[in-house]
């Protein structure tokens, strides 16, 4: 069975999927119409051979497209509230930065992401770690470790709770469903594609999963100080952990058949129970058509 290095990111009504060489937005208007965006990805440099390395740029190029995509995505759904023109904020924006305002607002939208990410899932298991008291560094970030993926677990479950994430939930099942359906060497159709599974090994909910894992390994290898020292080298190793497991993933997704890969990926896989539901028809015509845009003709080019 092929394992495509193709992957993606379900939008607001749509889907953002990353190829070789494209990156394509399929966004399906409430019209029904399907809007195909298609852009070439940036050349690959020689970050992209460097184990870790690589780990770190995929990663963040994964934010900033899925970001870019998530705003562009916003666009073509009609929200009850929205205004009918630009708030005051909004034009003074528009003023002071011109055509770059997009671009700007999309860039503080990461920040502003990753500072909550951090927050959330580093800073925040870390102050619960140190008022628990613990003087031996491996119990110390076991127990950090495991703080973090409750509120992981508690994060997707009320974040499963919104009615609009639901449909980003069955629009990631029906990206999914897709990549399945092409890695068995099915046609593309909407017949093919619903009788596979929403759950994929190589999914970003394995990888954060695998994230937390590897973040208890790589931080227990460090000694404990004061609270600040604390916090500092966490944030400091967070690239280090992404890097790490990135590598984990691709190794498990290249050997996801070997019992002790399979181990690994079923945590990830469980909690895909909260990330992904079934789709509908019409979400799967959505997935496929921006899936059908990032293939090429080179047939390994997109290998894992």
């Amino acid at each position: 069975m092929k394992k495509t290095s193709i992957g993606g990111q379900a939008l607001i009504e749509g889907i953002l999927m990353l190829g070789p060489e494209n990156a394509a937005i399929a966004i399906r208007k409430p019209d029904g119409e399907i809007v195909i965006e298609k852009k070439p990805l940036p050349k690959k440099n020689w970050v992209s051979k460097v184990p870790v390395a690589r780990g770190v740029m995929n990663f963040a190029k994964q934010i900033v497209f899925g970001m870019r995509a998530l705003m562009y995505s916003a666009d073509f759904v009609d929200l009850e509230e929205e205004q009918s023109e630009p708030s005051k904020l909004d034009k003074f924006f528009e003023r002071l930065f011109g055509d770059r305002f997009k671009d700007i607002a999309i860039y503080a939208a990461v920040v502003v992401a990753i500072a909550f990410s951090l927050g959330l899932f580093v800073l925040l298991p870390n102050f619960i770690a140190t008022l628990a008291g613990f003087q031996n560094t491996i119990a110390y970030n076991l127990f950090e470790g495991l703080v973090r993926i409750v509120i992981f677990f508690i994060y997707l479950k009320l974040a499963s709770m919104m009615k609009d994430i639901k449909r980003v939930w069955e629009y990631h099942g029906a990206e999914h469903k897709t990549i399945h359906c092409y890695e068995h060497g099915d046609e593309l159709t909407v017949e093919n594609v619903r009788k596979y599974s929403t759950k994929h090994p190589r999914c970003g909910t394995s990888f954060m999963f695998l994230v937390m894992i590897v973040s208890i390994l790589v931080f227990s290898l460090v000694p404990l100080g004061n609270v600040w020292f604390n916090v500092l080298i966490r944030l400091a190793l967070v690239p280090l952990v992404a890097g790490l497991s990135y590598e984990v993933l691709k190794f498990a997704g290249r050997h996801s058949e070997w019992m002790i890969m399979k181990i690994i990926n079923a945590p990830g896989m469980l909690f895909q129970i909260f990330t992904t539901r079934e789709p509908d028809d019409a979400q799967i015509e959505v997935a496929i058509a921006a899936f059908c845009n990032v293939l090429v003709q080179d047939k390994d080019a997109d290998n894992w």
